[in-house]
């Protein structure tokens, strides 16, 4: 069995507070109580916007912050990241591609794929043709393997308002690739700041909160110029895999309260 810790969009900021929310707070959080409670993990994912604005002070305070972890470290790249800066300040596989910040890591359990969506200048993702062709590569030569894909933005419609305006760009592509390969046995998307689950060309899929804020739900309605983030406590996602599949369990650590300037 493998177990992973997964967090997602820490919007790190060495300084602001983003949406007052403190983003010190809620990471320091999330990493107590990953050491206190899960540091039997293999290792722990970050599936994007490591940082809010991509700066040398912002990367250096979070890589310093995440020595902390007590579990080995899987970092990704969202819309508010810089590649340059990410591979100065934060420790990669040695199989992660040189343009990209994209690899894959096996297990007994399965292969741990984690992409890179970044569209530079962009809030919306894509997956160019070098990266698609490592990742049809790669899927090609474990077709015998379990393989299960964390990505930042989703490649499908999700009920919220970014999906018409910062999702993955093309995003069908990628549907109609993975679709053709029975070993893709779950995708875990990151961008959305809300936990949605379903199945997408019979591919199922979940998305996370972030740990720093989420998210409304989509009623009622509410747009980029309205948006407020929701009264939601944060969570990280601790997801067992075994030969009976993947069981995904959103867990709280930290009330609402903790890191909030209240008004």
């Amino acid at each position: 069995m493998l177990k992973t810790i997964w967090m997602s969009d820490p919007h790190f900021s060495d300084e602001d507070d983003i949406l007052g929310h403190d983003p010190r707070v809620r990471l320091e959080n999330a990493l107590d109580h990953i050491n206190g409670n899960h540091s039997d993990a293999s290792f722990c994912v970050i599936s994007g916007d490591m940082v809010n604005q991509a700066t040398q002070e912002n990367y250096e305070a979070i890589s310093k912050l995440l020595e902390k972890l007590d579990v080995p470290l899987l970092p990704m790249v969202g819309n508010h990241d810089d590649r340059k800066l990410f591979r100065k300040n934060l420790s990669l596989p040695d199989a992660c591609m040189k343009e990209f910040i994209q690899f894959s890591v096996s297990t007994p359990s399965g292969l741990i794929v984690c992409l890179d969506t970044l569209k530079v200048g962009s809030d919306a993702g894509e997956l160019c043709e070098e990266r698609l062709d490592w990742l049809r590569n790669l899927l090609e030569n474990n077709v015998g393997k379990p393989v299960y894909i964390f990505m930042h933005h989703p490649p499908m419609a999700v009920g919220l308002p970014m999906q018409d305006t910062d999702g993955l760009a093309d995003g069908d592509v990628f549907l109609e690739l993975v679709s053709k390969y029975d070993c893709v046995k779950y995708l875990f998307i990151g961008h959305v700041h809300r936990p949605i689950s379903g199945t997408i060309r019979g591919v199922p899929f979940s998305t996370m909160r972030s740990i720093l804020y989420q998210a409304p739900a989509p009623r009622p309605q509410w747009n980029w110029d309205t948006f407020t983030p929701s009264e939601e406590a944060p969570n990280i996602g601790v997801i067992t895999i075994s030969d009976l599949g993947v069981n995904l369990q959103y867990e709280q650590f930290c009330r609402f309260e903790e890191g909030i300037y209240l008004k």
